[in-house]
C-alpha cells in the first residue's frame, strides 16, 4: 500500500521551486502534497508568506533576486542545507511586456532576458553541477508556446522562452550520462497573475479562447500534473523535452 501511495516516488525527495505565485505556487503546494520536502525562492517577501501560509508551514521559504550575479549559486546552497540534498528544481520565474519589437529599448529587452533566461541558467547550472556529482535529479523550467509561435507583441518574451528550450535541451544532453533529465514545461494560455492585466482588457479573453481548440483557458492546476510526472520516477527517461500544455494551441 505504501508503494500504492507514493506511485510517483516523490515521497522524501527534496525539491526547489523558482517562484512562488501563480503556476510556482501551484506546483510548489503539488509537490508538498505528493510528500515531497519543498523550499521555495522569491524576491516578493509576501508572495512567500502567503504560499508558507497555504501550506500549513510545510514549506520553506528562501528570499531572493535570482536576477543578481551569484545568487543561482546561494539560493542553491540555501536549499541544499534547508532540505538536506536536492533532487528536483522547477523554475518558473518570467515577466512579459507586450509591445512590438520596434518599441523597446535596449535596456527593456535586456530586463526581459535577464529575468526570464538568464536566471534559469544560472539556478539550473548551480543545481546541475550539484545532481550531476550525486548521480540523479531532475530540472524543469517554464517555456510557453510563445517558444515555438510567432505572437505579435511578445518578441522579447518569445525570445527568451525559445532560449530556454535550447539550453534545457543542451543541459539535457551534457547531463543524460549522470542520471539527471532536463525538460519544459510549455503552457498555453493561463490564468496567472501574469496574465490577469491583459486578460482584463476588453476582448482579450475571447480573442485568446477562440484560438485554443479546448475553447478555454487553462489553469494553474493543469501544469501541477505534468511537472509531478517529469520530476517523477517514471520519467527517468524523459529528457530534452519540451512539453506543451496549451489545449491545442500549437496545432493551429
Amino acid at each position: 500500500m505504501a508503494d500504492r501511495d507514493d506511485w510517483l516516488g516523490l515521497h522524501g525527495a527534496r525539491v526547489l521551486v523558482a517562484g512562488a505565485g501563480g503556476i510556482g505556487g501551484a506546483c510548489a503546494l503539488a509537490y508538498a502534497r505528493a510528500g515531497a520536502s519543498v523550499a521555495v525562492v522569491d524576491r516578493d517577501e509576501s508572495a512567500l508568506d502567503a504560499l508558507v501560509r497555504e501550506s500549513d508551514g510545510s514549506i520553506t521559504p528562501i528570499v531572493a533576486d535570482l536576477t543578481v550575479h551569484g545568487s543561482g549559486t546561494r539560493v542553491v546552497d540555501d536549499a541544499i542545507a534547508a532540505l538536506g540534498g536536492l533532487d528536483v528544481l522547477l523554475h518558473a520565474v518570467g515577466i512579459n511586456d507586450r509591445r512590438p519589437i520596434l518599441d523597446f529599448t535596449e535596456d527593456e529587452w535586456d530586463r526581459i532576458l535577464r529575468v526570464n533566461l538568464s536566471t534559469v541558467f544560472a539556478l539550473a547550472q548551480a543545481a546541475g553541477r550539484h545532481m550531476v556529482a550525486q548521480g540523479h535529479g531532475r530540472v524543469l523550467a517554464l517555456s510557453s508556446v510563445s517558444g515555438l509561435l510567432a505572437h505579435h507583441s511578445h518578441g522579447p518574451y518569445a525570445a527568451s522562452k525559445g532560449g530556454i528550450n535550447q539550453l534545457l535541451r543542451v543541459m539535457a544532453h551534457e547531463w543524460a550520462p549522470h542520471g539527471v533529465t532536463v525538460n519544459a514545461l510549455a503552457p498555453g494560455y493561463i490564468e496567472t497573475p501574469l496574465t490577469a492585466a491583459h486578460l482584463s482588457k476588453p476582448g482579450k479573453r475571447e480573442a485568446l479562447e477562440s484560438q485554443v481548440p479546448a475553447g478555454r483557458l487553462g489553469t494553474t492546476d493543469e501544469l501541477t500534473g505534468p511537472a509531478l510526472f517529469l520530476s517523477s520516477k517514471h520519467a527517468g527517461f524523459v529528457t530534452g523535452h519540451v512539453m506543451y500544455i496549451d489545449g491545442g494551441r500549437t496545432l493551429v
